[in-house]
């Protein structure tokens, strides 16, 4: 089979989709849209799962460019990337400019 070639903005925008795509992830976009800003333990509790998994969603969406994290003492806070997310807004607007008019 051979590899599709991808621009680096197709790469980038196939990244961010693919982390959207797990319902965890989707609902921590959700949280932290909602809240704003929050202290990792914050995202834990508002889900059944453990933290160390927390922390594995939350490094797939750190590297898709969707939050970004600070550290505050001995807890990381996040956020949105708010860079991040109007280039997806802005690249999910063009993607598809031409269907459904």
């Amino acid at each position: 089979m051979d590899t599709i070639a991808l621009s680096q903005d197709q790469q980038r925008l196939a990244r961010m989709l693919k982390a959207l795509g797990n319902p965890v992830r989707f609902r921590i976009i959700q949280f932290l849209a909602e809240h704003q800003t929050c202290i990792t333990n914050d995202i834990v509790q508002s889900t059944p799962l453990a933290q160390s998994t927390i922390s594995q969603h939350l490094k797939v969406l750190r590297d898709a460019g969707l939050i970004q994290g600070e550290y505050e003492g001995p807890a990381t806070c996040y956020c949105l990337d708010t860079e991040g997310v109007r280039w997806l807004k802005n690249q999910i607007g063009n993607w598809l400019s031409e269907c459904c008019q």
